[in-house]
Protein backbone atom coordinates (compact mmCIF):
# COMPACT_ATOMS: atom_id res chain seq x y z
CA UNK A 1 0.00 0.00 0.00
CA UNK A 2 1.38 3.46 -0.97
CA UNK A 3 0.13 7.01 0.09
CA UNK A 4 -0.94 7.61 -3.91
CA UNK A 5 -3.34 4.49 -3.70
CA UNK A 6 -7.12 5.31 -3.65
CA UNK A 7 -7.60 2.33 -1.03
CA UNK A 8 -5.32 4.01 1.28
CA UNK A 9 -6.89 7.83 0.22
CA UNK A 10 -10.49 6.68 0.76
CA UNK A 11 -10.61 3.82 2.92
CA UNK A 12 -7.66 3.64 5.30
CA UNK A 13 -6.44 6.78 6.27
CA UNK A 14 -9.69 8.24 6.45
CA UNK A 15 -10.76 5.06 8.97
CA UNK A 16 -7.46 5.07 10.64
CA UNK A 17 -8.18 9.19 11.44
CA UNK A 18 -11.78 8.02 12.75
CA UNK A 19 -10.73 5.51 15.05
CA UNK A 20 -7.68 7.52 15.96
CA UNK A 21 -10.81 10.84 16.89
CA UNK A 22 -13.32 8.73 18.54
CA UNK A 23 -9.91 6.97 21.45
CA UNK A 24 -10.17 9.04 24.55
CA UNK A 25 -6.57 8.07 25.87
CA UNK A 26 -3.19 8.37 24.36
CA UNK A 27 -2.31 4.49 25.05
CA UNK A 28 -6.02 3.82 23.16
CA UNK A 29 -4.35 6.34 20.60
CA UNK A 30 -0.88 4.63 20.55
CA UNK A 31 -2.91 0.68 19.90
CA UNK A 32 -4.75 2.21 17.20
CA UNK A 33 -1.76 3.77 15.12
CA UNK A 34 0.27 0.34 15.99
CA UNK A 35 -2.45 -1.92 14.41
CA UNK A 36 -3.08 0.24 11.64
CA UNK A 37 0.55 0.44 10.73
CA UNK A 38 1.61 -3.42 10.80
CA UNK A 39 -1.84 -3.75 8.70
CA UNK A 40 -0.58 -1.20 6.50
CA UNK A 41 3.23 -2.73 6.48
CA UNK A 42 1.57 -6.29 5.70
CA UNK A 43 -0.78 -4.97 3.46
CA UNK A 44 1.66 -5.95 0.50
CA UNK A 45 4.45 -8.27 2.18
CA UNK A 46 2.41 -9.91 5.81
CA UNK A 47 5.14 -12.20 6.08
CA UNK A 48 8.19 -9.27 6.75
CA UNK A 49 5.94 -7.86 9.23
CA UNK A 50 7.73 -10.63 11.34
CA UNK A 51 11.25 -9.34 10.47
CA UNK A 52 10.15 -5.85 11.24
CA UNK A 53 8.89 -6.89 14.81
CA UNK A 54 11.70 -9.02 15.07
CA UNK A 55 14.53 -6.22 14.43
CA UNK A 56 12.33 -3.86 16.68
CA UNK A 57 12.24 -6.90 19.39
CA UNK A 58 16.55 -7.31 19.53
CA UNK A 59 17.06 -3.48 19.08
CA UNK A 60 14.64 -2.87 22.03
CA UNK A 61 16.13 -6.10 24.14
CA UNK A 62 19.72 -4.63 23.42
CA UNK A 63 18.58 -0.82 24.03
CA UNK A 64 17.13 -1.89 27.65
CA UNK A 65 20.45 -3.58 28.29
CA UNK A 66 22.60 -0.52 27.34
CA UNK A 67 20.37 1.62 29.70
CA UNK A 68 20.78 -0.81 32.22
CA UNK A 69 24.82 -0.87 31.75
CA UNK A 70 24.57 2.96 32.37
CA UNK A 71 22.58 2.60 35.41
CA UNK A 72 24.69 0.56 36.90
CA UNK A 73 27.92 2.18 35.99
CA UNK A 74 28.59 -1.18 33.73
CA UNK A 75 30.10 0.14 30.38
CA UNK A 76 31.33 -2.86 29.23
CA UNK A 77 27.62 -4.26 29.40
CA UNK A 78 26.35 -0.76 27.47
CA UNK A 79 29.02 -1.59 24.73
CA UNK A 80 27.96 -4.95 24.61
CA UNK A 81 24.48 -4.07 23.78
CA UNK A 82 25.29 -1.35 21.45
CA UNK A 83 27.65 -3.89 19.25
CA UNK A 84 25.03 -6.46 19.53
CA UNK A 85 22.28 -4.46 17.73
CA UNK A 86 24.41 -3.23 15.53
CA UNK A 87 25.18 -6.30 14.25
CA UNK A 88 21.46 -7.59 14.39
CA UNK A 89 20.31 -4.33 12.34
CA UNK A 90 23.37 -4.26 9.83
CA UNK A 91 23.54 -8.12 9.50
CA UNK A 92 19.35 -8.23 8.33
CA UNK A 93 20.05 -5.30 6.46
CA UNK A 94 23.29 -6.50 4.80
CA UNK A 95 21.79 -10.09 4.47
CA UNK A 96 18.03 -9.23 2.53
CA UNK A 97 19.41 -5.58 0.28
CA UNK A 98 23.10 -7.21 -0.76
CA UNK A 99 23.50 -10.65 -0.45
CA UNK A 100 22.62 -11.24 -3.91
CA UNK A 101 24.57 -7.89 -5.19
CA UNK A 102 27.44 -9.01 -3.97
CA UNK A 103 26.93 -13.05 -4.82
CA UNK A 104 26.64 -10.94 -8.48
CA UNK A 105 29.47 -9.46 -8.13
CA UNK A 106 31.67 -12.18 -6.67
CA UNK A 107 30.25 -14.50 -9.82
CA UNK A 108 31.23 -11.83 -12.77
CA UNK A 109 35.27 -11.75 -10.97
CA UNK A 110 35.45 -15.42 -10.11
CA UNK A 111 32.48 -17.81 -11.21
CA UNK A 112 31.49 -18.47 -8.31
CA UNK A 113 28.96 -18.53 -6.56
CA UNK A 114 27.40 -20.69 -9.63
CA UNK A 115 23.99 -19.62 -8.55
CA UNK A 116 23.13 -16.20 -7.57
CA UNK A 117 20.81 -16.23 -4.57
CA UNK A 118 17.30 -14.42 -5.38
CA UNK A 119 16.30 -12.64 -2.00
CA UNK A 120 13.36 -10.35 -1.84
CA UNK A 121 13.68 -6.97 -0.41
CA UNK A 122 11.85 -5.81 2.20
CA UNK A 123 10.42 -2.65 1.64
CA UNK A 124 11.34 0.28 3.87
CA UNK A 125 14.21 -1.95 5.25
CA UNK A 126 16.84 0.83 5.02
CA UNK A 127 14.06 3.10 6.51
CA UNK A 128 13.57 1.62 9.74
CA UNK A 129 17.14 0.15 10.33
CA UNK A 130 18.53 3.32 10.29
CA UNK A 131 15.73 4.45 12.75
CA UNK A 132 16.68 1.86 15.12
CA UNK A 133 20.19 2.22 14.76
CA UNK A 134 20.04 6.01 15.45
CA UNK A 135 17.61 4.74 18.43
CA UNK A 136 20.19 2.37 20.17
CA UNK A 137 23.21 4.62 19.47
CA UNK A 138 21.44 7.80 21.30
CA UNK A 139 20.50 5.59 24.01
CA UNK A 140 24.13 4.37 24.23
CA UNK A 141 25.48 8.05 24.21
CA UNK A 142 22.54 8.94 27.10
CA UNK A 143 20.56 11.20 24.67
CA UNK A 144 17.34 9.84 25.30
CA UNK A 145 16.07 6.63 27.92
CA UNK A 146 15.55 3.53 26.56
CA UNK A 147 11.74 2.95 26.02
CA UNK A 148 10.43 0.19 28.86
CA UNK A 149 7.44 -0.76 26.47
CA UNK A 150 8.33 -2.65 23.53
CA UNK A 151 4.72 -2.10 21.77
CA UNK A 152 5.75 1.82 21.79
CA UNK A 153 8.98 1.54 20.15
CA UNK A 154 7.80 -0.63 17.76
CA UNK A 155 4.66 1.69 16.78
CA UNK A 156 7.43 4.36 16.47
CA UNK A 157 9.38 2.24 14.01
CA UNK A 158 6.42 1.06 12.44
CA UNK A 159 4.36 4.05 11.84
CA UNK A 160 3.04 4.05 8.31
CA UNK A 161 3.63 8.09 7.74
CA UNK A 162 7.20 7.24 7.32
CA UNK A 163 7.67 3.70 7.25
CA UNK A 164 8.45 2.87 4.25
CA UNK A 165 9.35 6.09 1.98
CA UNK A 166 10.91 8.26 5.12
CA UNK A 167 12.09 10.97 6.46
CA UNK A 168 14.00 8.76 8.64
CA UNK A 169 12.32 9.95 11.75
CA UNK A 170 14.76 9.68 15.27
CA UNK A 171 13.39 8.63 18.39
CA UNK A 172 14.72 11.33 20.24
CA UNK A 173 12.43 13.58 17.81
CA UNK A 174 9.35 12.40 18.65
CA UNK A 175 9.69 10.32 21.96
CA UNK A 176 7.55 12.97 24.43
CA UNK A 177 5.13 13.00 21.64
CA UNK A 178 4.97 9.21 22.00
CA UNK A 179 3.17 9.57 25.73
CA UNK A 180 1.81 13.04 25.33
CA UNK A 181 0.83 14.94 22.15
CA UNK A 182 -2.43 16.74 21.03
CA UNK A 183 -3.07 18.23 17.66
CA UNK A 184 -4.66 21.80 17.27
CA UNK A 185 -7.48 22.69 15.22
CA UNK A 186 -4.73 25.01 13.48
CA UNK A 187 -2.12 22.14 12.93
CA UNK A 188 -4.80 19.34 11.49
CA UNK A 189 -5.44 22.12 8.81
CA UNK A 190 -1.86 22.58 8.21
CA UNK A 191 -1.58 18.62 8.08
CA UNK A 192 -3.77 18.43 5.79
CA UNK A 193 -3.03 21.24 3.54
CA UNK A 194 0.54 19.63 3.13
CA UNK A 195 -0.66 16.40 3.31
CA UNK A 196 -3.17 17.54 -0.43
CA UNK A 197 -0.01 19.11 -1.63
CA UNK A 198 2.08 16.50 -1.27
CA UNK A 199 -0.62 14.29 -2.98
CA UNK A 200 -0.67 16.68 -5.80
CA UNK A 201 2.84 16.56 -6.26
CA UNK A 202 2.92 12.90 -6.60
CA UNK A 203 -0.20 12.04 -8.68
CA UNK A 204 0.14 15.57 -11.48
CA UNK A 205 3.45 16.51 -11.29
CA UNK A 206 6.20 13.78 -10.36
CA UNK A 207 3.81 10.95 -12.04
CA UNK A 208 4.11 12.77 -15.38
CA UNK A 209 7.30 13.77 -15.12
CA UNK A 210 7.94 10.25 -14.70
CA UNK A 211 5.89 8.68 -17.52
CA UNK A 212 7.75 11.25 -19.77
CA UNK A 213 10.94 10.25 -18.92
CA UNK A 214 10.49 6.48 -19.03
CA UNK A 215 8.94 7.53 -23.09
CA UNK A 216 12.32 8.75 -23.88
CA UNK A 217 15.22 6.67 -21.79
CA UNK A 218 13.03 3.74 -21.10
CA UNK A 219 11.99 2.36 -17.71
CA UNK A 220 14.53 0.97 -15.07
CA UNK A 221 13.32 -2.06 -15.13
CA UNK A 222 12.77 -2.52 -18.85
CA UNK A 223 16.31 -1.01 -19.49
CA UNK A 224 17.77 -3.37 -17.17
CA UNK A 225 15.92 -6.22 -18.53
CA UNK A 226 19.43 -8.28 -19.21
CA UNK A 227 17.23 -10.66 -21.93
CA UNK A 228 16.77 -7.79 -24.36
CA UNK A 229 19.72 -5.41 -23.34
CA UNK A 230 20.59 -5.26 -26.94
CA UNK A 231 17.17 -4.01 -27.67
CA UNK A 232 17.09 -1.53 -25.47
CA UNK A 233 20.46 -0.42 -26.16
CA UNK A 234 19.44 0.19 -29.67
CA UNK A 235 16.45 2.17 -29.09
CA UNK A 236 18.46 4.64 -26.90
CA UNK A 237 21.05 5.00 -29.86
CA UNK A 238 18.11 6.01 -32.26
CA UNK A 239 16.98 8.88 -29.84
CA UNK A 240 17.92 12.06 -30.80
CA UNK A 241 19.92 14.40 -28.73
CA UNK A 242 17.37 16.86 -27.76
CA UNK A 243 15.31 13.79 -26.26
CA UNK A 244 18.17 12.81 -24.15
CA UNK A 245 18.37 15.72 -22.41
CA UNK A 246 14.51 15.98 -21.82
CA UNK A 247 14.37 12.34 -20.52
CA UNK A 248 17.24 12.87 -17.84
CA UNK A 249 15.55 16.75 -17.01
CA UNK A 250 12.01 15.05 -16.33
CA UNK A 251 13.65 12.71 -14.61
CA UNK A 252 15.56 15.30 -12.36
CA UNK A 253 12.05 16.65 -11.70
CA UNK A 254 10.30 13.18 -10.73
CA UNK A 255 12.76 12.39 -7.91
CA UNK A 256 12.73 15.40 -6.44
CA UNK A 257 8.79 15.44 -6.79
CA UNK A 258 8.33 12.23 -6.22
CA UNK A 259 10.90 11.98 -2.77
CA UNK A 260 9.52 15.20 -1.35
CA UNK A 261 5.59 14.58 -1.84
CA UNK A 262 6.16 11.10 0.41
CA UNK A 263 8.03 13.87 3.01
CA UNK A 264 4.99 16.55 2.49
CA UNK A 265 2.48 13.84 3.16
CA UNK A 266 4.36 12.26 5.81
CA UNK A 267 4.48 15.35 7.79
CA UNK A 268 0.88 16.43 6.83
CA UNK A 269 -0.31 13.21 8.44
CA UNK A 270 1.83 13.31 11.57
CA UNK A 271 0.33 16.85 12.18
CA UNK A 272 -3.14 15.99 11.68
CA UNK A 273 -2.43 13.55 14.93
CA UNK A 274 0.31 15.34 16.98
CA UNK A 275 3.27 14.29 15.26
CA UNK A 276 6.14 16.96 14.42
CA UNK A 277 8.21 15.38 11.98
CA UNK A 278 11.46 17.65 10.88
CA UNK A 279 11.57 19.01 7.16
CA UNK A 280 13.58 16.74 4.68
CA UNK A 281 13.34 19.10 1.66
CA UNK A 282 14.09 22.62 1.31
CA UNK A 283 14.36 23.27 -2.70
CA UNK A 284 17.65 21.62 -3.29
CA UNK A 285 17.53 23.01 -6.73
CA UNK A 286 18.10 26.03 -5.39
CA UNK A 287 21.61 25.82 -4.09
CA UNK A 288 24.72 27.39 -5.15
CA UNK A 289 27.12 24.00 -4.46
CA UNK A 290 27.20 20.29 -4.35
CA UNK A 291 27.50 20.99 -0.45
CA UNK A 292 24.58 22.99 0.13
CA UNK A 293 22.65 20.67 -1.82
CA UNK A 294 23.17 17.76 -0.02
CA UNK A 295 22.17 20.19 3.16
CA UNK A 296 18.93 21.05 1.42
CA UNK A 297 18.37 17.19 0.21
CA UNK A 298 16.94 14.24 1.91
CA UNK A 299 18.28 16.00 4.93
CA UNK A 300 17.26 13.65 7.37
CA UNK A 301 19.54 10.83 5.98
CA UNK A 302 22.53 13.20 5.74
CA UNK A 303 22.05 14.34 9.05
CA UNK A 304 22.22 10.22 9.73
CA UNK A 305 25.27 10.14 7.91
CA UNK A 306 26.36 12.99 9.67
CA UNK A 307 26.09 12.69 13.03
CA UNK A 308 26.51 8.41 12.84
CA UNK A 309 29.11 8.40 10.76
CA UNK A 310 30.98 11.30 9.95
CA UNK A 311 31.40 12.57 13.44
CA UNK A 312 32.00 9.63 15.46
CA UNK A 313 35.15 8.77 12.62
CA UNK A 314 36.15 11.64 13.42
CA UNK A 315 34.70 14.63 11.17
CA UNK A 316 37.09 17.54 10.02
CA UNK A 317 38.84 17.37 13.35
CA UNK A 318 41.95 15.19 12.48
CA UNK A 319 43.39 17.34 9.81
CA UNK A 320 42.35 17.20 5.70
CA UNK A 321 43.70 13.97 4.95
CA UNK A 322 41.64 12.21 7.09
CA UNK A 323 38.36 14.72 6.72
CA UNK A 324 38.96 13.45 2.99
CA UNK A 325 39.26 9.81 4.01
CA UNK A 326 36.09 10.23 6.17
CA UNK A 327 34.18 12.05 3.37
CA UNK A 328 34.95 9.55 0.98
CA UNK A 329 33.74 6.57 3.52
CA UNK A 330 30.59 8.61 3.96
CA UNK A 331 29.39 9.23 0.29
CA UNK A 332 30.54 5.29 -0.81
CA UNK A 333 27.87 3.90 2.19
CA UNK A 334 25.34 7.01 1.09
CA UNK A 335 25.40 5.44 -2.45
CA UNK A 336 25.23 1.85 -1.53
CA UNK A 337 22.10 2.76 0.75
CA UNK A 338 20.42 3.57 -2.21
CA UNK A 339 20.37 0.85 -3.41
CA UNK A 340 22.16 -2.57 -3.91
CA UNK A 341 24.07 -1.35 -7.81
CA UNK A 342 27.48 -0.37 -7.97
CA UNK A 343 25.92 2.89 -10.19
CA UNK A 344 24.86 3.80 -6.81
CA UNK A 345 28.32 3.25 -5.47
CA UNK A 346 29.77 5.58 -8.85
CA UNK A 347 26.82 8.03 -8.28
CA UNK A 348 27.80 8.57 -4.33
CA UNK A 349 31.57 9.00 -5.00
CA UNK A 350 30.30 11.29 -7.89
CA UNK A 351 29.45 13.70 -5.68
CA UNK A 352 31.86 12.92 -2.85
CA UNK A 353 34.57 14.24 -5.82
CA UNK A 354 33.06 17.32 -6.04
CA UNK A 355 32.53 17.91 -2.43
CA UNK A 356 36.28 17.00 -1.69
CA UNK A 357 37.39 19.66 -4.03
CA UNK A 358 34.25 22.19 -3.07
CA UNK A 359 35.96 21.79 0.71
CA UNK A 360 39.93 22.00 -0.30
CA UNK A 361 39.63 25.10 -3.23
CA UNK A 362 36.43 25.76 -4.86
CA UNK A 363 34.00 26.50 -2.11
CA UNK A 364 35.17 29.97 -1.58
CA UNK A 365 35.48 30.15 -5.16
CA UNK A 366 31.68 29.45 -5.71
CA UNK A 367 30.93 31.96 -2.58
CA UNK A 368 32.50 34.97 -4.61
CA UNK A 369 31.45 34.65 -8.03
CA UNK A 370 27.86 35.77 -9.45
CA UNK A 371 24.85 33.66 -7.89
CA UNK A 372 23.92 32.75 -11.38
CA UNK A 373 27.31 31.20 -12.50
CA UNK A 374 27.77 29.07 -9.05
CA UNK A 375 23.58 28.24 -9.36
CA UNK A 376 24.37 26.58 -13.12
CA UNK A 377 27.23 24.58 -11.90
CA UNK A 378 24.87 23.28 -9.15
CA UNK A 379 22.18 22.10 -11.67
CA UNK A 380 24.71 20.95 -14.16
CA UNK A 381 26.49 18.36 -11.68
CA UNK A 382 23.32 17.16 -10.34
CA UNK A 383 21.54 16.66 -13.57
CA UNK A 384 24.44 14.24 -14.85
CA UNK A 385 24.53 12.67 -11.32
CA UNK A 386 21.22 11.91 -12.06
CA UNK A 387 21.72 9.86 -14.98
CA UNK A 388 24.08 8.20 -13.32
CA UNK A 389 21.45 7.43 -10.46
CA UNK A 390 18.84 6.20 -13.42
CA UNK A 391 20.78 3.34 -15.25
CA UNK A 392 22.34 0.36 -13.71
CA UNK A 393 23.71 -0.83 -16.94
CA UNK A 394 27.35 0.96 -17.82
CA UNK A 395 26.64 0.51 -21.44
CA UNK A 396 22.73 2.19 -21.62
CA UNK A 397 24.87 5.04 -19.40
CA UNK A 398 27.54 5.43 -21.84
CA UNK A 399 25.10 5.42 -24.73
CA UNK A 400 23.06 8.16 -23.18
CA UNK A 401 25.62 10.22 -22.29
CA UNK A 402 27.43 10.45 -25.72
CA UNK A 403 23.98 10.53 -27.57
CA UNK A 404 23.48 13.70 -25.42
CA UNK A 405 26.44 15.27 -26.83
CA UNK A 406 26.43 13.79 -30.62
CA UNK A 407 28.30 10.69 -30.54
CA UNK A 408 25.26 8.27 -31.32
CA UNK A 409 25.30 10.12 -34.64
CA UNK A 410 20.99 11.44 -34.49
CA UNK A 411 20.28 14.34 -35.40
CA UNK A 412 19.48 17.47 -32.96
CA UNK A 413 15.73 16.74 -32.61
CA UNK A 414 12.79 15.05 -34.51
CA UNK A 415 9.39 15.28 -34.95
CA UNK A 416 8.44 12.71 -32.74
CA UNK A 417 10.20 14.66 -29.79
CA UNK A 418 8.89 17.85 -31.08
CA UNK A 419 5.29 16.14 -30.44
CA UNK A 420 6.01 14.68 -26.77
CA UNK A 421 7.95 18.07 -25.70
CA UNK A 422 4.85 20.25 -27.02
CA UNK A 423 2.20 18.13 -24.74
CA UNK A 424 3.96 17.99 -21.57
CA UNK A 425 5.76 22.16 -21.75
CA UNK A 426 2.64 23.19 -19.39
CA UNK A 427 3.49 19.88 -16.89
CA UNK A 428 7.40 20.97 -17.29
CA UNK A 429 7.00 24.46 -16.49
CA UNK A 430 4.61 23.65 -13.57
CA UNK A 431 7.56 20.90 -12.63
CA UNK A 432 9.99 24.08 -12.65
CA UNK A 433 8.03 26.23 -10.67
CA UNK A 434 7.10 23.09 -7.42
CA UNK A 435 10.67 23.02 -7.29
CA UNK A 436 11.09 26.96 -6.30
CA UNK A 437 9.32 28.16 -3.15
CA UNK A 438 8.08 30.90 -5.30
CA UNK A 439 3.95 29.91 -4.42
CA UNK A 440 5.08 29.27 -0.60
CA UNK A 441 6.79 33.25 -0.50
CA UNK A 442 3.61 34.59 -2.61
CA UNK A 443 0.88 33.29 -0.12
CA UNK A 444 3.80 34.12 2.99
CA UNK A 445 3.32 37.99 1.55
CA UNK A 446 -0.42 37.35 1.32
CA UNK A 447 -1.03 36.42 4.52
CA UNK A 448 0.86 39.18 5.81
CA UNK A 449 -0.77 41.99 4.00
CA UNK A 450 -4.12 43.03 5.31
CA UNK A 451 -5.69 44.05 1.94
CA UNK A 452 -5.23 40.13 0.91
CA UNK A 453 -5.38 37.92 4.24
CA UNK A 454 -9.23 37.27 3.04
CA UNK A 455 -8.07 36.11 -0.56
CA UNK A 456 -5.03 34.22 1.52
CA UNK A 457 -7.24 32.81 3.96
CA UNK A 458 -9.51 31.62 1.39
CA UNK A 459 -6.85 29.89 -1.06
CA UNK A 460 -6.30 27.98 1.85
CA UNK A 461 -10.06 26.71 2.51
CA UNK A 462 -10.39 25.79 -1.29
CA UNK A 463 -6.99 24.83 -2.40
CA UNK A 464 -6.56 21.28 -0.34
CA UNK A 465 -9.97 19.61 -1.49
CA UNK A 466 -9.44 21.05 -5.31
CA UNK A 467 -5.80 19.43 -5.02
CA UNK A 468 -7.26 16.03 -3.36
CA UNK A 469 -9.74 16.04 -6.71
CA UNK A 470 -7.37 16.71 -9.12
CA UNK A 471 -5.12 13.83 -7.75
CA UNK A 472 -8.02 11.42 -7.58
CA UNK A 473 -8.89 12.40 -11.04
CA UNK A 474 -5.04 11.57 -12.26
CA UNK A 475 -5.25 8.32 -10.04
CA UNK A 476 -8.18 6.84 -11.58
CA UNK A 477 -7.28 8.23 -15.39
CA UNK A 478 -3.83 6.70 -15.44
CA UNK A 479 -2.57 3.62 -14.43
CA UNK A 480 1.28 4.70 -14.68
CA UNK A 481 1.30 5.36 -10.55
CA UNK A 482 5.43 4.31 -10.04
CA UNK A 483 6.56 3.53 -6.69
CA UNK A 484 10.00 4.57 -6.67
CA UNK A 485 11.67 3.22 -3.05
CA UNK A 486 11.52 -0.48 -4.21
CA UNK A 487 15.41 -0.84 -3.67
CA UNK A 488 15.09 0.95 -0.12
Amino acid sequence: MVFSNLFFLFVFLPLNLLCYSLAKTIRTRNIIMLMFSLFFYAWGEPVYVFLLVGMALADWFFARLIQKGRDDGKMFLSKVGLIGALIVSLGLLGTFKYTGFLAETFHQLTGFPSVIPQIALPIGISFYTFQLISYVVDVYRGEVEAQKKFWLLLMYVSLFHQCIAGPIVRYQDVSREILCRKASREEISRGISRFCTGLAKKALLANSCGALADTLLLSDAVASNAASLSQNLATLQARPVLSLWLGVLAFMFQIYLDFSAYSDMAIGMGLMIGFHYKENFNYPYLSRSVSEFWRRWHISLGSFFRDYVYIPLGGNRRGLPRTIANLFIVWFLTGLWHGASWNFVLWGLYFFVFIAVERLFLGKLLERIPAVFSHLYLLIIVFFGWAIFRFRQPVLLNTVLGGMFGANGNPLTSFEFNTIFLNHIFFLLAAAIATMPLLKKLGERCSNNLRTTYVYNAVQLFVPPLLLLLSTAALVGNSYNPFLYFQF
